[in-house]
């Protein structure tokens, strides 16, 4: 995305599984970010709580439930459509299907031909 967050990442115990196949991606860190959707006229905007990866994807971000609950936000999918409450009025964002279905294949194709290594564990021995 451009961001320059090394300086303001936090450390993160979460996983990723079913990124990469066959591997969990453990996170370099997360980060909140303040995200907005909308016009300066009607808008929304919440902070969110990423949580960030070296790796190369078709995304750049993924909304989770979370993100979509605090926003209030209610998706489409059949329809690539979501739907939130902004300042004035509702929001409407409409997807690309082509884009999806572009993205989703690069998704699987990536997740079908990386792998990712095994951290390196220490073993410890007890006296």
């Amino acid at each position: 995305m451009g961001l320059d967050i090394s300086k303001i990442l936090t450390p993160s115990k979460a996983l990723f599984y079913g990124i990469v196949e066959g591997n969990t991606v453990t996170p370099i860190g997360s980060v909140t970010l303040p995200i907005t959707f909308g016009t300066k006229e009607n808008y929304r905007m919440e902070y969110i709580k990423f949580e960030v990866e070296n790796f190369e994807s078709s995304y750049h971000a993924i909304l989770g439930r979370p993100a979509l609950a605090k926003f209030t936000a209610v998706p489409h999918y059949i329809y690539v459509v979501l739907k939130m409450l902004g300042k004035t009025g509702v929001l409407t964002f409409r997807g690309d299907l082509k884009k999806s279905y572009v993205c989703h294949q690069e998704a699987i194709e990536y997740a079908s031909t990386t792998r990712v290594p095994e951290p390196s564990s220490e073993g410890f021995t007890t006296a």
